[in-house]
């Protein structure tokens, strides 16, 4: 490969964050993970071999039959088709491990999960009850004839039946796949067909902001003419008429509600499909990620024990992520349940009423772990620069992580000192839908904190940052983040198309068994991971390839700002420009100013838009396509999955008011006051 082509994948890092932060003394005196336990697991029992690691780890599942060979692996060649196995000729059943066998063990009575609907009403489940609803759902998913191998769509807001659907079809063999409850009838019907579903689970409607929003109408649409769909279940949530389709539809409570609450399990091979999950397709057509059991629950329950150092006697855990995001799947079904933890699930959106709706249920469920977005953070960063309202009791707190993109140093800072009184561990976690759980974090009672960094991979599991030709960078680098190697939690596959799996993931570096994760990042001089985002939202300003979170870190870092996206617009004499969207009241020039000092003048912003709010999923990710296309003057594609829909028509006004301002410029003298909206570097 020519070395203009190595060039184009080396990201120039620039921010330097020093700050530390060892494991509080008391916290790491307690925790499940020490360095004495990584020395008697990993570097003694296991003799640091990641097979070895993760045949001990698959002890902690209840097995029917026990595998016989932990690890089978076929890389491809670049023109095969990799294949991968672990813990074969195991069977085992994974609503069994999540819920029945904590029964067994005399936990009935323990609370699986806490659950606030957005209007305030609330439900709490126990374990025992969670299993009789799960038997009840499993049957009546048999009496529809759902077997094993079949495809179940759920297409559902955050709710216990959420929960219950997804265990129940997991129970009896059949391959569960969510759908935000948000995205459209093309979104869904596009997953519906992909899957070859032969039942969709759907609601009347859901609550959002304060709204009955009606759901059942998008579902008919999506699968009005789709044959291989037999029934449409529906929850009934708001209460709202709905239409009815005689010998298709049939109501929740009717068909779960009369069904027995007793069911035998059957056990299943441990590469037995569990989940196929959609990438958001943002840059095409959207891929179903197929997750086996065996492995993908044996990584799910140990990283969450590790990470989240869990105590299932009396943690009571809260992840914000909607149920249908990956991140949902291994940290607040399958993961905390597999530890026998309680939890809390919320329904709505994070400010609704308000933002102090997310104080508001870490106080009255008395919360210890609280795992969310690093733009949620932002968000009550810039509402609340001095943290909760002293009549907030947050002391039940005792850790706190992140997830979905790399989170900014200052937000961090923020969320430490103010969440977690300055005590508190941040667990940074990077992982995607294609690894299934967990890659790199840090283990609360072991690892010297830097805000900012997912620090190391865990135990049992390796990365690299490494050039187009798949050569190590070395510390202070930037370059493709890949994972060294297979692991349990992995994808197996693209559902329905095979080479797209081996050609996204796999081809480039056959040569050396690396997984390519279309991530950026850097190693820092003590081999520390900082993820500089997706390689397509780098920046390429006159042939330097930019990371945007490290200068939106810059940009959050100044007083005056609340949140910050950044995005790489077309120039016709830089190749591409800096578009920078804040919000808060700081000045642009000063805004500029600020990043040449921070990370220099190659990274300062050509324009800075000052914008009421930026465009963020359910999921908590900032969509910065959509601010792409607004600069650019593109139309927008599909917008449903945004937390407010009305959030890019006002960023319009903002850059059409900007776009009006320049004209107006080039007619009339300098003194002419520049206007407030936006400002480009002239």
């Amino acid at each position: 490969m020519s070395t203009s082509t190595a060039h184009d994948d080396t990201i120039r890092s620039l921010l330097d964050e020093r700050r530390t932060f060892p494991p509080p003394v008391a916290f790491a005196a307690q925790a499940n993970v020490t360095p004495e336990w990584i020395a008697r697991e990993w570097r003694e029992r296991a003799g640091e071999d990641p097979e070895t690691f993760w045949a001990h780890r698959s002890e902690v599942l209840d097995w029917a039959e026990p595998w016989h060979t932990a690890h089978t692996w076929a890389p491809t060649d670049g023109a095969s088709v990799p294949a991968a196995e672990w813990f074969v000729g195991g069977r085992l059943n994974a609503s069994v491990n999540a819920v029945d066998r904590h029964v067994a063990a005399g936990r009935g009575d323990r609370i699986a999960f806490h659950f606030e609907g957005e209007r305030g009403d609330r439900r709490t489940i126990t374990y025992a009850e969670l299993q009789r609803e799960v038997a009840r759902a499993a049957n009546a998913l048999s009496s529809l004839g759902i077997t094993r191998g079949d495809r179940v769509v759920i297409y559902l807001p955050v709710l216990i039946e959420t929960i219950v659907i997804q265990l129940a079809t997991a129970r009896i063999g059949a391959i569960h796949s969510l759908v935000f409850g948000g995205f459209s009838a093309e979104a869904l019907r596009f997953r519906v067909e992909d899957t070859g579903a032969k039942l969709l689970v759907t609601s009347d409607g859901q609550f959002r902001r304060g709204e009955a929003v009606p759901v059942k109408q998008q579902a008919d649409a999506a699968v009005e003419g789709v044959a291989s769909i037999e029934h449409v279940l529906v929850v009934r949530r708001t209460g709202s008429d709905v239409p009815f389709t005689p010998g298709r539809d049939l109501w929740w409570h009717e068909a779960v509600g009369g069904a027995s609450d007793r069911h035998e399990p059957e056990y299943f091979d441990a590469e037995t499909p569990l989940f196929i999950i959609y990438t958001s397709g943002t840059t095409g057509r959207p891929k179903g990620l197929v997750h086996t059991t065996g492995g993908w629950l044996t990584h799910v329950a140990w990283s969450f024990w590790a990470v989240f150092d869990a105590k299932p006697e009396t943690d009571v855990y809260w992840c914000t992520a909607d149920l249908a995001w990956v991140t949902a799947h291994s940290y607040v079904t399958y993961g905390p349940l597999l530890n026998g933890v309680t939890s809390v699930l919320y329904e709505g959106t994070p400010d609704t009423p308000s933002w102090d709706r997310q104080f508001g249920i870490l106080e009255r469920y008395g919360v210890t772990t609280y795992y969310t977005a690093p733009t949620l953070i932002r968000s009550l960063m810039s509402r609340f620069p001095d943290g909760p309202p002293p009549s907030v009791d947050l002391s039940a707190l005792r850790l706190l992580g992140t997830v979905g993109e790399a989170i900014n140093p200052e937000a961090w800072v923020w969320f430490h000192r103010h969440l977690g009184r300055g005590e508190t561990p941040v667990v940074d976690t990077w992982w995607q839908s294609e690894t299934g759980a967990a890659i790199a974090a840090p283990l609360p009672g072991v690892s010297t904190l830097k805000p900012g960094s997912a620090l190391t991979a865990l135990p049992g599991l390796s990365v690299r940052v490494v050039d187009a030709d798949g050569a190590d960078v070395g510390p202070g680098g930037g370059g493709l983040l890949v994972v060294d190697g297979t692991w349990p939690g992995m994808s197996r596959t693209v559902w329905g198309d095979a080479l797209r799996y081996r050609d996204s993931y796999w081809a480039r570096f056959s040569d050396r068994g690396y997984f390519l994760a279309g991530d950026g990042a850097k190693l820092d001089a003590d081999g520390d991971l900082w993820v500089l985002g997706r390689i397509d939202d780098v920046i390429n300003v006159s042939g330097h390839r930019l990371s945007t979170i490290e200068i939106e870190s810059a940009l959050v870092a100044h007083p005056a700002v609340g949140e910050a996206a950044v995005v790489g617009v077309a120039d016709a004499v830089t190749g591409q420009a800096i578009a920078a969207f804040v919000t808060g009241e700081a000045d642009a020039d000063e805004l500029r100013r600020h990043v040449r000092g921070a990370i220099g003048p190659v990274a300062q912003p050509a324009h800075v838009f000052r914008v009421p709010d930026l465009p963020k999923t359910r999921s908590g990710k900032i969509m910065r396509r959509l601010l792409v296309d607004l600069v650019e003057g593109r139309p927008l594609g599909d917008t449903t999955s945004l937390q407010d829909e009305s959030v890019p028509r006002r960023i319009a006004a903002v850059v059409d008011a900007d776009r009006s301002r320049e004209a107006t410029e080039t007619t009339v003298p300098p003194a002419v006051a520049p206007g407030v909206s936006g400002e480009r570097t002239r």
